[in-house]
């Protein structure tokens, strides 16, 4: 129930994992992690020798990931509750910063992506994924759930990052990718 909107084929999630290109060793933080179907797929991805930190407000959701994870026989998810000081990850650790579904919810954005800066490795990426407004009675345009693109790449040069790519194959949703 968690992770069926995730793994649906008309979001394209074999394509995102495509785009981010991730390989063995690496590291990963999933911010808004929600069920953890792309913490699970990324901890795939990197093997054993990665890590993949499943962050999330809910614990209920990181207990779900930390359940589903030792079901499956991964060993390489660490799951973070998120709280309004920092994230307990090591500095300068992170190969990619992932962000799905979750960027609209996040408050003072600039500042907070400006701090989360100092976790990602120099050659690191911030991928964000965030639903665009929708049809006039859409759920995400009624209920502000959505970000316009333009505006999370404003903010994110606020921040201190540099665009790096735009991809638009996602229907409801901007798929972006920036670097430091």
């Amino acid at each position: 129930m968690f992770n069926r909107k995730a793994a649906d084929p008309k979001n394209k999630p074999d394509e995102i994992l495509r785009v981010l290109g991730l390989g063995p060793g690496q590291s990963v933080a999933d911010i808004g992690c929600g069920g953890g179907y792309f913490s699970l797929r990324f901890a795939d991805l990197v093997g054993g020798e990665g890590r993949v930190y499943a962050v999330d407000t809910r614990e209920e959701f990181l207990q779900f990931c930390a359940d589903t994870a030792r079901e499956r026989g991964l060993h390489n998810i660490v799951t973070v509750l998120a709280t309004e000081g920092s994230l307990p990850i090591p500095e300068g650790s992170l190969d990619l910063v992932f962000i799905r579904n979750a960027y609209h919810h996040l408050e003072n954005r600039v500042d907070y992506f400006r701090n989360l800066k100092r976790l990602l490795k120099p050659e690191g990426t911030l991928a964000i994924v965030e639903y665009r407004r929708g049809r006039f009675f859409s759920f995400h345009r009624i209920f502000g759930h959505y970000v316009p693109q333009e505006s999370i790449v404003e903010e994110m040069v606020e921040a201190g990052y540099r665009l790096k790519g735009r991809f638009d194959f996602l229907v409801e949703q901007s798929f972006t990718l920036f670097s430091r």
